[in-house]
């Protein structure tokens, strides 16, 4: 859809400068049908080489979303593929097809341009507006640049992130508690949780669970629940009810003593863990070489980020606080028994953790027969004491009397990355942009938190995939705008007509800004694919008019005697208006096939939404200096070139 007035636009051209050509034909000679042929192929050589770059133009300028990595690389490839062969097509059938099919279809009696009650309005409106600029062209180009400075001030008050919220139209809430859980309190609690949430009138079902399934990419510790919550569907909420409301309801309804909220989305938190290893929006890795170390920085970076405005769910993960049996054997005492070491442990571990005796065969699976003491003899470590440990004598001797027993705090799970142990602090960000909130962040933790020599953290979570498309579209997008400035020095053989093509980008943007901002879209990813879609269709308008410019320009030399300034304001006021009705009809084409998207409630238009924002504000913003700057540029141009010759 985004392209869908672009892959036209070559095409409207092509078959509006023969129609045009064949009205000219047919008022001076009365007659045009005969001629069609060569009408045609007139009015193609006019137009076929600025169309095929300037088509070029629009397919580099989509070469930015190629260089996209990761995640991001993987949702807009397919749609950078599909738009570039979509205009190569276009390109081929726009100067091959379409000429021939005008030789066919341009027939019987021709209406003049003016014959036309919407045309007639649009030039009685366009004509002494474009006279009036062109007598005031420093006040034109100064209202033009005004408006562009304002729109750059405005993108300064516009948040990043880096994908707009998909809404998957469940939640998923992941408590944590203190690692010190047992799971028989941890079962208990979600429970009642289950309970809590089921009872909303919003939720259709809930099904939460604990630990980790029987696989090595889910590392869940006791004490971290994940439960999916499914909503009821939208037509049977209450009126005004969205999903931030009910999560933010079911958030006070959940709030329990030791436990600590988090709200995510399924999908999305699959994609953040896998991508990142943080399953928040936002996520801060400490490294150092010492658990207790990493886990009070933790702790203090967790405490000086609840001031900074639109922290949410914030979680220091305690890695330390997990209890753990520890059995020390005095070597002496079991040597006065004569009882080696090994010995004892071989109790130690057939009582507790059990010792498998055989296997048990069902079908085509195995399963181990365990054997240890009942649960009677190893609930506490009395009972453990209790433990009897034959001697070579064949005497028992109890466990106590050879070893001591105690418990002991420990790390629940140990994570390492880059050869360092590391910590995490979880957040989530809502009432704001991610990427204002990740700055004003940064600059709170590194001015009260100290870090110790040899630690150091990183931002990470989206903000880290934000990060990573923002820093290769800064290296890519300046290079194919210089790319894109050397196909136009090509086209013109001159470099002002060039860069004065290449202004339409920054005119292109502001209407892509306001537009941005009046709906209160963030800058993402998806923005700015909208605006290099929008780079090229700036590039490519601007192309057609100077084309149409010049052709006037040379018709009112060929028209006899030496081209004055005055004869130069004719010259441009007259290809101007024949540019009106392709330009007019483009944007209509592009506005009609973005007009659904953006009227779209179906699941995916939170991101396409953001994506045709900077198109359909930029191709109205496109259409103003196309049509009024444009003519201004060139017309300062030429009239230089008039006083020096």
């Amino acid at each position: 859809a985004i392209a869908i007035g672009v892959l036209v636009d070559a095409g409207i051209v092509m078959t509006e400068n023969v129609l045009r050509h064949a009205e000219t034909y047919n008022q001076e000679h009365g007659e045009y049908r005969s001629r069609i042929g060569e009408i045609t192929l007139g009015a193609a050589r006019l137009v076929g080489r600025p169309i095929f770059f300037a088509m070029t133009i629009i397919i580099l300028a989509f070469v930015p979303v190629f260089a996209l990595t990761g995640m991001e690389g993987k949702l807009f490839h397919p749609l950078a593929f599909t738009k570039t062969f979509a205009m190569v097509g276009s390109t081929i059938i726009a100067v091959t097809l379409v000429p021939v099919l005008c030789t066919f279809l341009i027939r019987g009696r021709l209406h003049r341009e003016e014959s036309n009650p919407v045309m007639w309005i649009l030039r009685a409106v366009y004509a002494p507006v474009l006279r009036f600029a062109l007598r005031h062209r420093v006040l034109t180009l100064a209202s033009a640049a005004l408006l562009f400075g304002f729109a750059v001030f405005l993108a300064g008050s516009i948040g990043s992130e880096f994908m707009p919220p998909l809404d998957e139209e469940t939640a998923m809430w992941m408590p944590v508690t203190d690692p010190s859980i047992s799971l028989s309190k941890a079962t208990e609690l979600l429970r009642e949780q289950d309970r809590i949430i089921s009872q909303d009138p919003a939720v259709a079902s809930v099904v939460g669970k604990i630990g980790r399934a029987e696989t090595s990419t889910d590392p869940a510790p006791i004490n971290m629940t994940e439960t999916i919550v499914t909503f009821k569907p939208k037509d049977q909420w209450p009126a005004g009810l969205t999903k931030d409301a009910i999560m933010q309801r079911l958030d006070e309804k959940l709030r329990m003593p030791g436990v600590t909220n988090i709200w995510t989305q399924p999908i999305r938190n699959r994609i953040d863990m896998l991508s990142t290893g943080i399953r928040t929006q936002v996520g801060i890795k400490v490294f150092g070489s010492d658990l207790e170390t990493i886990e009070k920085k933790s702790i203090e970076i967790e405490r000086v980020l609840h001031q900074v405005p639109g922290a949410a769910d914030l979680y220091a993960e305690r890695i330390t606080g997990a209890p753990y049996l520890e059995i020390h054997i005095d070597r002496t005492a079991a040597a006065r028994y004569g009882i080696n070491v090994g010995d004892a442990q071989d109790v130690i571990e057939s009582a507790i953790g059990g010792k498998n005796v055989t296997f048990t065969i069902e079908g085509r699976q195995r399963f181990p027969v365990r054997v240890r003491y009942a649960r009677d003899f190893r609930e506490d470590i009395e009972a453990l004491a209790n433990v009897l440990v034959a001697a070579p004598n064949g005497t028992q001797i109890p466990l106590r009397d050879i070893a001591r027993i105690r418990v002991v705090m420990g790390p629940s799970m140990i994570t390492s990355e880059n050869g360092l142990l590391r910590g995490t602090v979880l957040m989530n960000v809502r009432g704001r942009d991610v990427g204002g909130f990740v700055e004003e962040a940064k600059r709170v933790v590194a001015q009260r938190v100290g870090m110790p020599p040899g630690y150091y953290i990183e931002w990470s979570g989206q903000y880290e995939n934000q990060i990573r498309a923002k820093q290769r579209l800064q290296i890519v997008i300046p290079v194919v705008l210089v790319t894109i400035f050397v196909l136009l020095y090509m086209t013109y053989n001159s470099a002002k007509e060039a860069l004065h093509v290449l202004l339409a980008v920054p005119f292109a943007l502001t209407g892509g800004i306001f537009l941005l901002k009046f709906l209160g879209y963030n800058f993402s990813v998806a923005v700015w694919v909208g605006f290099i879609a929008l780079f090229g269709t700036a590039v490519q308008t601007g192309v057609v008019m100077v084309i149409y410019l010049e052709e006037a320009v040379r018709r009112k030399m060929a028209s006899g005697g030496e081209l004055t300034i005055d004869k130069l304001h004719q010259a441009v006021m007259e290809g101007a208006l024949l540019r009106l009705r392709p330009k007019v009809m483009t944007v209509a084409t592009v506005v009609a096939g973005l007009l659904p998207i953006m009227w779209s409630t179906h699941t995916g238009a939170e991101v396409m939404k953001p994506l045709a924002t900077p198109v359909l504000g930029g191709m109205v913003s496109s259409l103003l200096h196309v049509l009024i700057v444009t003519p201004v540029i060139f017309t300062t141009f030429r009239e230089r070139e008039l006083r020096r010759g």
